[in-house]
């Protein structure tokens, strides 16, 4: 048994967002990984129970293929547990952060709410895997490659390769450009202009 300090220490790492229990994966607590580790073994040792191993095994394959078929739907579901899985507080404290302009679920760019950051999220992600359904896998990667051939043409090859390198600076706490704004990184935003 931990002794409360470790406990403790372990709880802070979770609310970091680390995993700290294996099988706990999604947990934002201590307390709420060991619960989730120990159903999802619970759970998996009943069924494996139920079916025998190469039951098991076979329901382990069919599910794989299952959730490539029907992702969207089962991603809409994670995503709603993952948000009832989020305590109050945690919610008060990132709605606020919300209101103040601040992006605090991806995708959720210009919500002003956590709730609205998270429907826009749930929006933009469904309206993308909807039209890649439309298109299929390749002619969704062909869209992507003509757009960004379609903005290489319109910039010179200098100013397309300097948008990369900008692009490629962000990270998950800061973009691009306020890494190049605090670090003094040299881009020359000039060679993004459109050619004529």
């Amino acid at each position: 048994m931990a002794s409360n300090q470790e406990r403790q220490d372990l709880d802070a790492q979770a609310r970091q967002g680390e995993t700290v229990v294996p099988g706990g994966t999604g947990g934002k607590s201590l307390q709420a990984q060991e619960h989730l580790a120990e159903g999802r073994s619970r759970g998996g040792q009943t069924r494996k129970d139920q079916l025998g191993h190469e039951g098991y095994q076979e329901i382990g394959q069919r599910g794989g293929q299952t959730r490539k078929d029907h992702q969207l739907g089962h991603e809409l579901d994670s995503k709603e547990r993952q948000r009832q899985e989020v305590d109050a507080k945690e919610r008060q404290e990132l709605d606020a952060k919300a209101k103040h302009g601040e992006t605090v679920v991806p995708g959720g760019t210009g919500g002003k709410s956590l709730e609205a950051q998270e429907h826009l999220a749930d929006g933009r992600s469904r309206g993308g895997q909807t039209r890649k359904d439309q298109l299929g896998h390749e002619g969704y990667q062909e869209m992507g490659q003509r757009g960004g051939q379609t903005r290489k043409d319109q910039l010179s090859h200098e100013g397309y390769q300097e948008m990369g390198r900008k692009g490629g600076l962000s990270t998950m706490e800061k973009s691009g450009a306020q890494r190049v704004a605090e670090e003094g990184i040299d881009i020359d935003e000039s060679k993004f202009r459109t050619r004529t």
